[in-house]
């Protein structure tokens, strides 16, 4: 009798966990509960652009390029790829390197050999202090080259480790065709960028509000740490005031790059970024404003800011895998605007997980919508859910065993 026990106990036993077996198995795989996205919610909207009425036949600057500042897509390039000297706009990456990796209102000691720096330049002395805040605008407004060196040097204890951590620096960002020499642009045979390179590096630049407002300075003031030394500095950025919505960015010139700009312009809910390289020698001074005027309306006139991606509630479901809800909702994460042209070809690609495994956190990334336009991907939107599922628990895992065994209990 008692091994009949044993026996009828052994069985329950397996019983039970075959029908856990049976329950998990049936959670994963059942045909009740699957991922699904309207696919209607997620099709770029249909667009009436207009047809172009601006083309560039001819620009001075050897190397170019038009970027779109919010997306960072090339809307035009001449050579935009092509390596080359940058000059003074070098000092977009020092002044922003500067801003992020130092106190603002630290004391910068002038050395012997900032002092020693070519023209253009503030004539700092050696022994001199000054706010690096202060420095930060003379580089930026007047191209100052000691003052590029007084700010590598405080940063960075040397010009070498300086430049080495710009070059690093633009790596990070993406631009592999970026090496760095000098902090302020002077000629070197190993100093050089591309256009596209370098617009990159100004649309990070522009994300930070520092560096923003000191580019958009038409004039500063202020004095030596002991108070003896006045100094005043003026934007040398004429683009300032022939471009409506212009908000920078840096002026260039030596021997080796010619004339150099990089410009930015903020106007109609559009954000362009342009830079010429090579554009011209002396005497021809103004071909750099002529070139990026050309660019910019090439822009404006070609280009309307769209909406293709509207942000979206619930675009489906996602399955969840052992846990105490069988789906939950996904949603899209924001709607997305970018700058079109009628010639424009815009295609989404969806990437969704076939399962969640519980438990699930409110938010979690599910999957992604990745825009494309002429091929290329522009953008990526992650689709993440809109509710939280805990584990299913043991009682939840038996009840739904229970009602496997019972017809038309599922």
């Amino acid at each position: 009798m008692h091994k009949l026990k044993i026996g009828i106990l052994l069985c329950l036993i397996l019983f039970v966990l075959l029908q856990l077996y049976i329950a998990a198995d049936v959670a994963d795989f059942s045909t009740d509960s699957v991922s699904t996205i309207d696919p209607e919610k997620l099709t770029p909207i249909t667009l009436e652009l207009p047809e172009k009425t601006e083309e560039i036949t001819s620009l001075y600057a050897k190397e170019a390029l038009l970027m779109d500042g919010d997306t960072g897509r090339v809307l035009y390039e001449k050579n935009g790829y092509k390596r080359a000297p940058m000059a003074s706009t070098t000092k977009i990456m020092t002044a922003v390197y500067v801003i992020e990796n130092c106190d603002l209102n630290d004391i910068a000691t002038v050395s012997e050999k900032a002092a020693a720096q070519p023209k253009v330049r503030m004539g700092v002395k050696e022994g001199e202090q000054y706010k690096v805040q202060d420095l930060l605008y003379a580089l930026m407004l007047e191209s100052y080259n000691d003052c590029a060196v007084v700010l590598a040097e405080h940063v960075s204890g040397s010009v070498d480790l300086f430049c080495k951590a710009m070059t690093e620096k633009a790596k990070e960002l993406g631009c592999e065709d970026t090496n760095f020499e000098t902090p302020n642009g002077l000629d070197s045979d190993a100093h050089y960028t591309t256009p596209y390179d370098l617009a990159r590096i100004t649309k990070y630049a522009l994300e930070n509000e520092t560096f923003s407002d000191i580019v958009r300075t038409r004039e500063y003031s202020f004095s030596d740490h002991s108070g003896k030394r006045n100094v005043t500095v003026s934007n040398k950025d004429g683009f300032l005031s022939r471009y409506e919505g212009a908000v920078g960015v840096k002026t260039g010139f030596t021997g080796k790059a010619g004339y150099c700009f990089v410009g930015a312009v903020k106007h109609d809910d559009k954000f362009l970024i342009s830079v010429v390289l090579a554009s011209g020698w002396p005497p021809h001074k103004t071909y750099k404003w002529d070139d990026t005027i050309a660019l910019m309306k090439y822009g404006e006139a070609n280009y309307e800011k769209c909406r293709i991606i509207k942000g979206q509630k619930r675009v489906g479901q996602i399955v969840v895998s052992h846990g105490e809800k069988s789906t939950v909702p996904l949603y899209l994460d924001g709607s997305r605007s970018m700058l079109l042209s009628k010639d424009d070809k815009v295609e989404t690609k969806l990437q969704l997980k076939k399962q969640l495994e519980a438990p699930v956190r409110k938010n979690q990334k599910a999957g992604t919508l990745s825009v494309y336009i002429n091929g290329e991907c522009i953008e990526t939107i992650d689709i993440r859910t809109t509710e939280k599922s805990g584990k299913e628990t043991f009682v939840m895992i038996y009840e739904h065993n229970i009602k496997s065994m019972i017809p038309g209990g599922r």
